[in-house]
C-alpha cells in the first residue's frame, strides 16, 4: 500500500454527524454517499433527531479492513449530542480517540454526557492549548459581551480522560487520520472573528482563537478528507495547510464549519468561493456556522460538488 509519510491511505471514510444546525427528517435523497436518519423505530414515527447550533461527528476510517473510530468536537447543549447518538443506536464504545477543534462552547458542552456515554477511563482528548484560554467572550455594539464558558483542564481530567496537548500535526489511530494543528494564516482575505476577545492580564485582547484546527485523512486514489470546526483561521488556509502537512496535494472532501454567516463575514464570501473552486474538491460540504446566506451561494457555485449536511447525516466517502 502506498503510504505519506504522515498519512496511510485509507479505503473508506465515514463521517456521522451527531449535532448540526439544520434537521429535515423527511428528506429523501438517500444515495452510495448520502444516509439520512431516519424517523422510524419499530415501524413507527417516533424517532427524532435534535438540530442546534453545534457540530460533533463521528468519523470512522478503513484500512486493510480494518475500521478505527474517533470522536470530532462534542455539540452545544449538554445533552443534545447525545440524544442524537441515542435516538440513532450508536455504539459510542467503539470511539478510540477523541479530537477538540477549539474551546468554543458550541463544540464542548456536549462533553460530560459523550464521554459518559463511551464509557472508558483513559480515553484520549487531543486539543491545542489555546482552547483553555480564559475569560473569552463576544463583543457587540453598545459595549454588550457575551461570555463563553470556560473549558478548563480539571473538568476534562475529572472525567478520566487524558489531555494530549499540542500546537503541531499529530497523527491519530495508528496514522490513518491527522490532527493539523495551528493552522498557517496566508490569505489576506480570511482574517478571523473581529468581536471575539478574552481578558490577557487584565487586559481586553483580540482573540485569534489560534487553536481552531480540524483533522484530515487520505483516501485511496482521491485525495484528502477535511473536516474543520469552525475554521476561525479560514478554510482556505485551513484546507491548504493540511495539503502542506500531509504532503498530499489533491483534496477530495472539504466538510465543516466555514465562519462565513453575518455581515462581518458575508464580504468575503465570494474570495472565499473562487478559492474552493481552485482547490476543486469533489464534494463540498458546509456546516454548523457557514451560515444560511452562505451556504446558498455555495451550492449555487458548485452545485455538482455540494451536499446539504444535517444532524443525523452519514457520509461515506470510498476508494
Amino acid at each position: 500500500m502506498k503510504e505519506t509519510s504522515i498519512l496511510k491511505e485509507c479505503e473508506k471514510v465515514e463521517i456521522l454527524t451527531l449535532q448540526d444546525n439544520f434537521i429535515e427528517i423527511t428528506a429523501s435523497d438517500n444515495s452510495a454517499i448520502i444516509s439520512r436518519a431516519r424517523y422510524l423505530m419499530h415501524g413507527e414515527i417516533k424517532t427524532s433527531i435534535r438540530a442546534e447550533h453545534g457540530f460533533s461527528a463521528i468519523v470512522r476510517t478503513t484500512t486493510a479492513g480494518r475500521t478505527r473510530t474517533l470522536l470530532f468536537d462534542f455539540g452545544f447543549s449538554t445533552d443534545g449530542a447525545a440524544a442524537n447518538a441515542k435516538a440513532m443506536g450508536i455504539d459510542m464504545g467503539e470511539i478510540e480517540v477523541m479530537v477538540l477543534s477549539h474551546g468554543h462552547s458550541d463544540h464542548f458542552g456536549g462533553f460530560d454526557k459523550l464521554v459518559k456515554m463511551i464509557g472508558r477511563d483513559g480515553l484520549e482528548l487531543v486539543l491545542h492549548p489555546a482552547a483553555f484560554k480564559q475569560k473569552r467572550y463576544l463583543k457587540f455594539a453598545g459595549n454588550f459581551k457575551a461570555r463563553f464558558p470556560e473549558v478548563t483542564r480539571r473538568k476534562i481530567e475529572r472525567t478520566g480522560v487524558r489531555l494530549r496537548e499540542t500546537r503541531e500535526p499529530l497523527s491519530l489511530l495508528d496514522r490513518n487520520v491527522l490532527y493539523l494543528g495551528e493552522i498557517c494564516r496566508r490569505t489576506e482575505f480570511e482574517k478571523g472573528m473581529p468581536h471575539a476577545f478574552f481578558m490577557d492580564k487584565g487586559r481586553e485582547t483580540w482573540d485569534p482563537i489560534e487553536e481552531d484546527t480540524g483533522i484530515a485523512i487520505n483516501l485511496k486514489g482521491k485525495g484528502l478528507v477535511v473536516l474543520t470546526g469552525c475554521a476561525h483561521s479560514g478554510i482556505v488556509n485551513t484546507v491548504n495547510h493540511a495539503r502542506t502537512v500531509t504532503g498530499v496535494n489533491p483534496v477530495h472532501v472539504v466538510m465543516g464549519g466555514f465562519h462565513l454567516a453575518g455581515p462581518a463575514f458575508e464580504p468575503i464570501v465570494g474570495k472565499t468561493i473562487d478559492e474552493l473552486k481552485k482547490i476543486n474538491p469533489a464534494y463540498i460540504v458546509p456546516t454548523h456556522c457557514t451560515g444560511r446566506k452562505s451556504v446558498i451561494e455555495i451550492e449555487k457555485a458548485m452545485p455538482e460538488q455540494f451536499i446539504l449536511n444535517m444532524a443525523g447525516t452519514a457520509l461515506t466517502f470510498s476508494s
